[in-house]
């Protein structure tokens, strides 16, 4: 199907007239209708933000084979340099419920556990002493040497999700633990895929924000991140760093690949303890709002100190129970 047929379906199934179409991509009901009429095609930040609104992998927009080089997921990697101390400091490990779940549906003691975007390693070491064997890949040089520095019984490889250099049917377990919304679903499944035993487990990971706590600080969480998330859709510098999955679409992603016998999603909350500075330290750690703090920190810094400093008054000196609500989505190959 051609990009002109795509862009036309894309607009007819979400109900969309031409100009409705236009001013969610801010262009002209012309370009639309140029589009759609193969006169012309998108350029490729258009394309990024099609890919963005209507959930659509950029791979399928792409026809031109100029922009066939385009990795959409490879730009991603870049995106989590400059914090991964404040990044290793914040976020929550992985809790053991959720290894514990993942071992039950396994049946046995694995040989082999892939985590799979490790970042700093924080889900990595959870495994240890559960299976025979540990690996974590990740792009981001930095934070593999945050990771390195943790264990010497833990392989940490600098790969990409969809050729992690691993061989065929090694491993027992792979986990996606707040990432995989930053992989190209459809690549990185067939790599899980070829990699994984049969009876194999894959499993996604993924926090519910903002961390359970209180009225105010959840408030003051949810707004900042709401002011990063309109700077990304209305500044074409920053928009065009990164390529967003939605995690809604990740049970469905794994469902659909055909590779899993059985697929299933479960939640459960976690608590750990917090103080202030750890929880203005989770709301800095998103890479949405560091990469605003690279590129234009003059967008968002007055938002990031009102931020602060009402976590500050709210919470002060004393330490408090914080919980992660988290979602598993499971497929049994």
């Amino acid at each position: 199907m051609e990009v002109k047929d795509i862009l036309l379906n894309l607009r007819k199934n979400n109900n969309l007239t031409q100009n409705e179409m236009a001013k969610k991509l801010f262009v002209t009901r012309q370009a639309v209708s140029r589009w759609e009429n193969g006169e012309t095609a998108p350029n490729i930040d258009t394309l990024k933000l099609i890919s963005n609104i209507f959930d659509i992998s950029i791979n399928s927009l792409i026809t031109d084979s100029k922009l066939k080089d385009v990795q959409d997921d490879k730009i991603n990697s870049s995106r989590f340099s400059g914090f991964a101390q404040l990044y290793e400091n914040s976020r929550p490990t992985i809790p053991q419920k959720a290894c514990d779940i993942v071992l039950n549906y396994l049946g046995h003691k694995p040989s082999q556990v892939v985590d799979l975007g490790c970042g700093t390693g924080l889900s990595t070491l959870a495994w240890s002493g559960k299976c025979e064997k540990i690996i974590g890949i990740e792009p981001n040089e930095e934070m593999l040497s945050v990771a390195r520095q943790k264990s010497d019984a833990v392989s940490f490889i600098k790969a990409y999700s969809d050729n992690t250099t691993l061989s065929e049917n090694s491993t027992d377990i792979v986990i996606c633990s707040q990432s995989f919304h930053w992989m190209n679903p459809t690549d990185t499944l067939n790599e899980v895929n070829r990699i994984l035993k049969p009876n194999g487990i894959f499993a996604t990971i993924d926090c519910d924000w903002p961390p359970v706590c209180s009225l105010e600080a959840e408030l003051a969480y949810s707004q900042l991140l709401n002011k990063v998330r309109f700077i990304e859709l209305e500044n074409k510098d920053i928009f065009k760093t990164f390529q967003r999955w939605n995690k809604d679409k990740h049970l469905q992603n794994i469902k659909q690949s055909g590779y899993f016998r059985y697929s299933r999603e479960i939640v459960f909350l976690n608590k750990e303890k917090c103080n202030a500075d750890r929880f203005i330290g989770i709301a800095l750690s998103q890479g949405g709002l560091q990469t605003i703090l690279k590129i234009q920190p003059d967008l968002i810094e007055n938002d990031v100190d009102l931020f602060e400093k009402k976590i500050k008054t709210v919470y002060g000196n004393s330490e408090f129970d914080i919980g992660f609500c988290y979602r598993m989505r499971i497929g049994v190959k």
